[in-house]
């Protein structure tokens, strides 16, 4: 790919090349966890320079994804838009991100990761994270000393004392995190740094953005099924709704607002598990899913102390 660079106006006797970039987030579901194409042993996102060719970014986006990687993109939206200037250099780099969601049936070779090797707070459905979130707890404490409002805000987005944890604040509590100097991409450090794969650049940043979205549009939208195979069992819809929302959810509910809105349809099919009874196979049913709202099923979670 040959890179599309234009100059700006020369300031101060001087010209700042400025380059725009597409970077994408890809999502799928595997193993029960949300996870994402990367590069560089998972310290980047496929990235590729916008050219004159295209006549929207999001065309842009998925035309190169799709012509580099074979992949069908389902689920697509941009997430967020970061400038960064290298004085030295003379050489800023504008990079546009975007989300696409991929279905699980989709065989590529391209290395993944699961988001929650990135941001392992986030997945509340294992007791494990309880002790890492006392541990961010106490850290985020001493960080807050004497500081009652920067506490409080603290306290709301992780779920401490009265508030309640809420899945969709992944983004603030990532830059949280990254203030307090508990992330290796602060620019200061303050101690060891958190468990947690780091990124390049803003790269991290911009996984916590797409994952506070999902979160938010999986509630609302009928974006899962874009994840799902054509033909699933409810058991599956459900695995894919926890594994990305990072918390159980309650089964007879979640069972009862799926078919209460007539969200899908059987099908004549049954799966063939290894072990167990068949299970009823459905598909999305895309012309009842404008009213999709699938939140109530969530289970309520414990506030850390």
């Amino acid at each position: 790919m040959i890179n599309h660079q234009k100059t700006l106006p020369p300031t101060a006797a001087q010209s700042v090349l400025c380059e725009t970039e597409l970077v994408a987030v890809l999502v799928s579901i595997h193993h029960n966890a949300p996870h994402i194409l990367t590069l560089d042993n998972g310290q980047a996102f496929p990235s590729g320079p916008f050219t004159v060719e295209h006549r929207s970014l999001q065309k842009g986006m998925r035309n190169w994804v799709e012509r580099q990687t074979g992949l069908q993109l389902g689920h697509t939206e941009q997430l967020y838009t970061f400038a960064d200037t290298h004085h030295a250099q003379k050489h800023q780099v504008v990079q546009i991100s975007y989300m696409a969601f991929i279905r699980q049936t989709c065989d590529h070779a391209l290395d993944t990761h699961s988001i929650y090797d990135y941001f392992p707070w986030e997945d509340r459905r294992h007791t494990a994270s309880a002790s890492l979130l006392h541990t961010i707890a106490e850290r985020l404490k001493r960080w807050a000393q004497g500081h009652t409002q920067r506490w409080q805000r603290c306290a709301s987005i992780f779920g401490l004392e009265d508030y309640a944890w809420n899945d969709e604040l992944s983004l603030q509590r990532y830059e949280v995190l990254w203030e307090a100097g508990l992330v290796p991409e602060a620019t200061w450090h303050n101690g060891a740094a958190l468990p947690g794969l780091s990124m390049y650049h803003d790269y991290r940043r911009i996984l916590a953005t797409a994952l506070s979205r999902m979160r938010a549009k999986i509630r609302y939208t009928p974006a899962v099924f874009d994840l799902l195979p054509h033909h699933f069992t409810l058991l599956q819809l459900q695995q894919a709704m926890e594994a990305l929302a990072g918390r159980p959810m309650h089964k007879q509910n979640f069972r009862r607002l799926v078919q209460q809105q007539k969200l899908v349809n059987r099908t004549a099919e049954y799966d063939s598990p290894p072990q167990g009874r068949p299970a009823q196979l459905y598909r999305f049913a895309p012309e009842t899913a404008e009213n999709c709202y699938l939140a109530g099923a969530t289970l309520p979670l414990p506030s850390i102390s």
